[in-house]
């Protein structure tokens, strides 16, 4: 690979909310953005979703994660090939489980043998470096937020909110170098306590549209009982794991689908309000990608709570369902390269970090 010469990368996401691996091609030389390419999908079964399920929450070492292993790469595979060949492959692997006050993170999937199948070389563990040196190892698509608003010529303070299991933001100000011109931080739950709710009570993988919820009613004391969790006060950067917020789900329990569906649904949208207050400067727009995009309720709330202008991020140009995997191209290429992929103002490691590791083929 060449050393500061833009490069084809493909990367791959496979989120905690488990609808499937997404992959996306990204020509960069680690620092801007030159080109987007083509994307795939490759979705997972019920069955399958049900046999990630089964490993959340399991550490490095505990039985039964071989053919779950096994299930993360032949996916990743299968999206690889159907799109042109890289240079270099971003694998992010499953998250099971990451707690990072304990200095671990664990990302399922081996980058070394997606190299020696792929026949690419594979940059791939990219927390467990940022975790050990005492950072959150969480959000790591930050700067790739930074390049995307220099990509877009966005000269004043900007936020991207990501909704995916867990809701994360970044505060951008691009006109400033990466290291001063980034906060960011998990905002809360997102889709994951919905979709585990949906699926345990009405089978279906999500609430689609938010229809459901937005024919209920919001429980308000639970939404304030929420709130008063000391995450929402703590000082960013910080980090949450998919299931931190797991037993909202059984305190909804207590109400009809529709009221709990529309509770759950409250509790994402106040706990993106709730982050307003944490960032240097009000930005003056802001950026709504993920999954939770598509959920009209999500969005009607979030236009009516937050006092700035909203966009759905694919209504800029750009391709909310492979920001992800387009952010973890972007960081292979800057992994391929030394530069920094977390900085104190993002995951509070100490110094900005270049984690990840390289593996050939």
């Amino acid at each position: 690979m060449g050393v500061n010469k833009p490069i084809w990368v493909t990367g791959f996401m496979s989120g905690t909310s488990l609808d499937g691996v997404d992959a996306a091609c990204l020509l960069t030389d680690g620092v801007d953005i030159c080109e987007f390419g083509p994307n795939a999908y490759r979705p997972y079964s019920a069955a399958e979703r049900q046999m990630l399920q089964s490993a959340l929450g399991k550490w490095p070492g505990a039985p039964g994660l071989e053919p779950v292993s096994e299930l993360i790469l032949a996916a990743h595979l299968e999206a690889w090939s159907h799109l042109p060949p890289a240079e270099l492959i971003g694998f992010h692997g499953q998250t099971l489980c990451h707690d990072p006050q304990n200095f671990r993170t664990h990302q399922l999937g081996s980058g070394a043998e997606f190299a020696r199948r792929a026949g690419t070389a594979v940059a791939w563990d990219f927390r467990s470096e940022d975790v050990a040196c005492g950072g959150q190892g969480a959000p790591l698509a930050p700067i790739f937020h930074w390049a995307l608003a220099r990509y877009k010529q966005i000269e004043e303070p900007m936020a991207i909110v990501n909704l995916g299991g867990v809701g994360n933001l970044t505060w951008i100000d691009a006109r400033l170098p990466a290291e001063q011109g980034l906060l960011a931080f998990d905002t809360g739950p997102a889709n994951a306590p919905l979709n585990d709710f949906m699926v345990k009570t009405t089978g279906q993988p999500y609430d689609a549209g938010g229809a459901l919820a937005a024919s209920g009613r919001v429980d308000e004391e639970l939404v304030a009982l929420f709130l008063q969790r000391p995450y929402f006060s703590r000082a960013a950067p910080k980090s949450l794991d998919r299931d931190s917020f797991s037993d909202m789900v059984e305190l909804v329990a207590q109400l009809a689908p529709a009221d709990a569906a529309a509770t759950l649904t409250a509790l994402c949208v106040a706990s993106i309000e709730a982050a307003l207050p944490l960032m240097p400067v009000q930005p003056k727009q802001v950026w709504i990608s993920g999954g939770g995009r598509k959920n009209s309720e999500i969005m009607r709330q979030l236009t009516l709570k937050l006092p700035m202008k909203l966009h759905d991020i694919d209504d800029i140009g750009l391709d909310g369902d492979m920001l992800e995997a387009q952010a973890f191209a972007y960081l292979a290429a800057r992994v391929a390269r030394g530069l920094a992929t977390s900085f104190p103002a993002t995951t509070a490691t100490k110094a900005p970090l270049c984690g990840g590791k390289i593996s050939l083929p």
